[in-house]
């Protein structure tokens, strides 16, 4: 039995749907979904609410298997024939609230023009999520909210479409991180006319969302071991700067980049435990006066630079989430005499900074260490002033990984599994509001699960 209150419309346009969708939906709207899931040959999927196989059609060619899921036995009808060139698909009739598969068995789930359909919007996104893996993503195409009352008598929907935040909203409520809600540039326009000749056009989102992890407890513990000088090494998931080798992880060489006379002009305690992966200050042109806040400050190397680059008349805040580092780091201001700096607990998702504050923001190979990376940079554009900039290096991916990577303990403290796929990474500057967003290359790179990972310099501006 279904909870979609669709499913007897589309059992009696089954035979028809090819063709009305192709008035209502282009393949532009497939392929934006796809692009936002960053696909691996390896990975399993599901199709939910999947027609006549409009995206599975595209997925299969592209992961190891996809399960065909839809609430109407008709349309799954067609969709075999439409699909019976490929070997690797599953069709089953499956109602959304209640769908096939166990708990965290699926890399990625997709739903098209599904959500509109959902008495339950949020239950049945709670639902594609519990069948994810953590670090499995959650990709969702519909429209964006409109007025077209006849949609719900001719077509059947529930809903006339949704507010962005609204979806925000619900993935997240839903254990969702990273969420991106975008534009597909595409819209419901050709097909969509009322029996009255009423015509529509309305425009198309895609939201995706990747499921948590949780992997900030290992990550502390790791950074406080390092703080108190304990004897790390690549089996206890605590490698020292150089280079790691690890089966789960990969192999990388880290260099942060930073000349001889820099590290002369710091504290040697703050220069001996440089955990960074490139050297934010070089690319920030600070000047005179500004107020800086470093995100993740660690032992203080990044933060003690830009004080001297700052000088008297400047600030900075170094946040740090660990104790035992910022211990380290304010007993190495007092001891350096650095009058303007201070460090401060807090995490990057939840700066301790008050709105509008800031005239710079660095950081260095930190906020992949964090799961939330668009909260992060949602609160980096809030504590930024108008017209401030962010200059961050971190570590990014060059092709799609496996969830299973990004599950890794020691991966996650060693600065590689947190990472994303370098266009993912960029996209989430640009959802939280950054202008004039330029990368280039830094200075540690390597290779995970045979997939390049590398350094980049991020520079942006609110």
């Amino acid at each position: 039995m279904t909870t979609n209150p669709s499913a007897p419309y589309f059992e009696k346009v089954a035979d028809q749907w090819d063709n009305l969708r192709a008035g209502y939906f282009t393949e532009a709207v497939r392929d934006s979904a796809i692009a936002k899931a960053y696909l691996h040959p390896e990975m399993t999927v599901a199709d939910v609410g999947a027609g006549t196989g409009f995206v599975a059609a595209r997925l299969a060619p592209l992961v190891k298997k996809v399960h065909v899921w839809d609430g109407s036995a008709q349309m799954l009808e067609v969709a075999r024939k439409n699909l019976a060139q490929f070997d690797n698909l599953e069709f089953q009739t499956a109602d959304g609230l209640s769908l096939p598969a166990v708990d965290a068995s699926l890399d990625a789930v997709f739903a098209n023009m599904y959500l509109h359909h959902c008495p339950d919007p949020l239950a049945a996104i709670r639902e594609m999520v519990r069948i994810l893996r953590p670090g499995g993503r959650l990709i969702i195409t519909d429209m964006d909210i409109h007025t077209h009352e006849w949609l719900k008598t001719e077509m059947f929907d529930v809903w006339l479409g949704f507010e962005r935040a609204q979806i925000r909203d619900w993935f997240e409520q839903a254990g969702l991180v990273n969420v991106i809600v975008d534009c597909t540039g595409q819209s419901c326009q050709a097909g969509c006319q009322s029996d009255a000749g009423e015509h529509a056009d309305i425009s198309i989102f895609v939201a995706a969302g990747t499921r948590r992890i949780q992997a900030r407890e290992s990550v502390q513990a790791s950074y406080a071991a390092r703080a108190l000088g304990a004897d790390c090494g690549c089996d206890t998931g605590c490698c020292s700067p150089g280079v790691i080798s690890l089966d789960e992880v990969g192999t990388v060489s880290w260099d942060s980049g930073y000349s001889s006379g820099e590290k002369a002009e710091i504290p040697q305690e703050a220069a001996e435990i440089s955990l960074g992966c490139g050297n934010p200050i070089a690319m920030a042109n600070l000047r005179e006066g500004e107020a800086v806040l470093d995100i993740g400050s660690g032992g203080g190397i990044d933060a003690f630079l830009a004080a001297k680059r700052v000088g008297p008349t400047g600030s900075v805040i170094g946040v740090d989430m660990t104790p035992a580092m910022l211990q380290r780091a304010r007993l190495t201001a007092k001891k350096g005499g650095f009058s303007n700096v201070k460090f401060r607990h807090g995490y990057a998702e939840k700066l301790p900074v008050e709105a509008g504050m800031v005239d710079v923001i660095i950081s260095n190979c930190v906020i992949n260490l964090t799961e939330d990376k668009a909260r992060v940079f949602g609160e980096a554009y809030r504590v930024l002033k108008a017209g401030g900039r962010l200059e961050v290096n971190d570590m990014v991916f060059g092709g799609p990984i496996l969830p299973a990577m990004r599950a890794s303990a020691a991966g996650w403290s060693e600065c590689i599994s947190g990472a994303l796929p370098e266009p993912e990474y960029i996209d989430l500057i640009r959802q939280a509001g950054f202008v004039d967003i330029s990368v280039r290359r830094s200075t540690s790179s390597g290779t995970s699960a045979g997939v390049p990972v590398y350094s980049v310099q991020v520079s942006a501006k609110k």
